[in-house]
C-alpha cells in the first residue's frame, strides 16, 4: 500500500482546484484499506481518550464538500470507534429563526468543544463564504444593518468574511483548539453516477432532493468560492486538507491518516499523573478495597 503522507494533502501555497487530482491509488484493495483504516481507527481513539483525560486541547475537524461527496458516511467510519462522550457531530443546515437573531458565527462558535474533546462540522462556518456566496439572496436573511438588498452587498463583502473567519480560527488556535479542515474533493462526473445511484437504487432514493440538480447547476460557481476560500484560509495552524473524493474508501482511510499524523505533534498531550500523596497511599487504598 502506498504511504500517506498528510503533507501531500496539506495547502500551504496557492492552489488550483482544477490541478488537484480526485482520485488516488494507493495500490491496495479496497478490503486492505478497510482494514488499515480499522487500525488507525483504533490508534484515533486511544489519543482520544488520552486527550480527554489530558483536558488542555479540543480539536476541531470541519468537513466542506459537494453534495454526493461523502461527508456523512466519512464521518461515521472515521470515528465510530471513539467513546461517545468524547466526540460531538454537529450538521449545519439552514440557519433557523434564533440563529438568525445572532451574526453568522454564532451558531458555529457555541459549538465548539470542551477541552479533551472532538468536534466534527459537517459542513461549517465556510457556507457562509461559499452557498451564501452562490446565493447572496441568503445574506439578506442576516438582518445586516445597510444591507436590504443584494445590490447594498459591498465589494469587499466576501473578502471581509474570509477575514473574519481567519480571526475566528486563530482565536481558537491561540486558546488550545487544534483546528483541521477537509475538502472533500469530487469530480462532476462521480457526483453524476451518486446522483443516478440515488435514483435508480429504489433503497436510496430518499437522499435524493431535486434541489441536488439545482446545486449541480452552480458547480463552477461552488469550485471557484471553494478554491479562493482554502487559498485565503489555510494558514499553518489552521490547515485546509484536499481530499481526493472520488472513491469513498480511500477518503476515509487519508482523512484518518491525517488526523493520527498531526495529532502526533503534540507531543505534551499526555496522561495526567497522579497526585505525590495518592501515589504514596496506593497500597493503603487497595488494602482498603480488598478487605471490604
Amino acid at each position: 500500500m502506498e504511504k500517506i503522507n498528510a503533507d501531500d494533502y496539506r495547502i500551504s501555497a496557492k492552489i488550483s482546484l482544477k490541478d488537484r487530482p480526485t482520485k488516488v491509488d494507493l495500490q491496495a484493495t479496497e478490503a486492505q484499506i478497510e482494514k488499515k483504516l480499522a487500525k488507525v481507527r483504533g490508534k484515533l481513539s486511544a489519543m482520544q481518550d488520552v486527550m480527554y483525560a489530558y483536558k488542555k486541547y479540543a480539536v476541531l475537524t470541519c468537513f466542506q464538500g459537494m453534495d454526493t461527496s461523502g461527508k456523512d458516511s466519512l464521518i461515521r467510519e472515521v470515528f465510530r470507534d471513539f467513546n461517545p462522550r468524547g466526540v460531538v457531530v454537529q450538521t449545519f443546515k439552514t440557519p433557523n429563526s434564533a440563529e438568525l437573531e445572532h451574526d453568522y458565527l454564532w451558531r458555529h462558535y457555541v459549538a465548539l468543544p470542551e477541552r479533551g474533546k472532538f468536534a466534527v462540522f459537517n459542513r461549517s462556518h465556510y457556507e457562509n463564504v461559499l452557498i451564501s456566496r452562490v446565493h447572496p439572496e441568503y445574506v439578506l436573511h442576516e438582518n445586516i444593518p445597510g444591507i436590504e438588498a443584494i445590490e447594498d452587498i459591498p465589494k469587499n463583502f466576501w473578502k471581509k468574511r474570509l477575514e473574519e473567519i481567519n480571526h475566528f480560527e486563530e482565536h481558537l488556535v491561540n486558546n488550545g483548539t487544534i483546528v483541521l479542515k477537509f475538502f472533500l474533493h469530487l469530480s462532476k462526473e462521480e457526483q453524476r453516477e451518486r446522483l443516478l445511484r440515488r435514483l435508480e437504487e429504489e433503497k436510496h432514493n430518499w437522499k435524493f432532493s431535486p434541489d441536488d440538480l439545482k446545486e449541480r447547476e452552480c458547480w463552477e460557481a461552488y469550485q471557484e468560492f471553494y478554491e479562493e476560500a482554502i487559498n485565503a484560509t489555510s494558514g499553518q495552524e489552521t490547515p485546509w486538507f484536499i481530499v481526493p473524493a472520488d472513491d469513498k474508501a480511500t477518503a476515509r482511510l487519508i482523512v484518518a491518516k491525517i488526523i493520527r499524523q498531526e495529532m502526533k505533534k503534540y507531543h505534551d498531550i499526555k496522561e495526567p499523573e497522579l497526585s505525590e500523596e495518592i501515589q504514596e497511599r496506593i497500597r493503603f487504598y487497595k488494602k482498603q478495597l480488598e478487605e471490604k
